[in-house]
């Protein structure tokens, strides 16, 4: 299997919307590592920085990982201060700012998502390659409408909350990105056993099987099983890996848990999952073997 030179997976040659602009997530980041960069070069320390925009040495820090949003009177004065005076280099990082500011389609469901979550969605629009691993579901960017509400609703879709038909419209919305014109590559490995797990009942089980096989047809879409006879080898459990066109974007591992999520970017911790995610692909059925699968799995309903 031909492999990809920093995450020793192969990602195929899709473009992957490497052309289309960053979303606001995306380019707060962006913005944060380049005045980093411009802090270093004019040898300014974090805590003159700060003094600069009146914040703390911990604002600066969450400013230039792009944790948090940008004023455009605070990069205006962090410009001036690292020695950038051309009007046209200034008015392009100004934009961008306007442009990070800017609020994403999901805002409207801000009420229904924690902050931890909210970026991760901006990073998703964002990112040109996705690779995930699920042990337990279908990943959201697969499910149907009733498997994903079977899920919202712990099983008990009768008993839908308002919040929880919410959270099902919020993970049909976040689909769009695979069927846009230039969508992202996701490459997907599941447990054998989320195909054996009848969320919602044997009927949403099929209807999900039969999506996953229409799913399996795009050329841009990669989903693999894993037999349980190899489950909990190479993965303890689910992750996301992003991938972006923008250089100064690092990859990205998402991790998941109960009551937040860990967002992982230091390249040790990025080659690890890389390598973990290598693994995976060698231990599951092959795309070809999975659509066998798939359907020996919809007979067997």
């Amino acid at each position: 299997m031909p492999v990809d030179g920093r995450t020793g997976v192969d990602h195929g040659a899709a473009d992957g919307g490497a052309n289309r602009p960053a979303g606001p997530v995306a380019l707060r980041i962006i913005l944060g590592t380049q005045l980093r960069k411009l802090r270093e070069a004019a040898e300014i320390s974090p805590a003159e920085a700060s003094a600069c925009i009146r914040g703390s040495k911990s604002k600066i820090s969450r400013l230039e990982l792009g944790r948090v949003g940008l004023k455009e009177r605070d990069v205006a004065d962090l410009l001036t201060l690292y020695g950038v005076y051309d009007k046209a280099e200034r008015e392009q990082f100004l934009h961008m700012v306007q442009q990070s500011n800017e609020p994403g389609w999901w805002y409207r469901f801000a009420d229904l998502m924690p902050d931890w979550f909210q970026d991760f969605v901006g990073l998703e629009e964002a990112a040109t390659r996705m690779l995930t691993c699920e042990t337990q579901f279908v990943p959201g960017l697969m499910q149907t409408e009733h498997y994903a509400r079977a899920i919202a609703t712990s099983g008990h879709p009768d008993l839908a909350t308002e919040d929880a038909e919410w959270r099902v419209t919020l993970r049909m919305r976040r689909q769009k990105v695979l069927h846009r014109p230039s969508p992202p590559r996701l490459w997907a490995v599941i447990d054998e056993s989320v195909l054996h797990r009848p969320l919602g009942g044997r009927e949403v089980l099929m209807e999900q099987i039969d999506h996953l096989l229409e799913l399996t047809t795009l050329p841009h879409v990669t989903l693999q099983v894993v037999p349980y006879g190899l489950s909990g080898y190479a993965a303890e459990g689910a992750f996301t890996m992003l991938r972006f066109g923008e250089r100064e974007l690092p990859d990205i591992v998402y991790i998941e848990h109960l009551t937040g999520a860990f967002y992982l970017d230091k390249r040790v911790d990025v080659e690890q999952y890389g390598r973990v995610f290598d693994q995976l692909t060698v231990d599951a059925a092959t795309p070809r073997e999975t659509r066998q699968w798939l359907m020996k799995a919809r007979a067997a309903l």
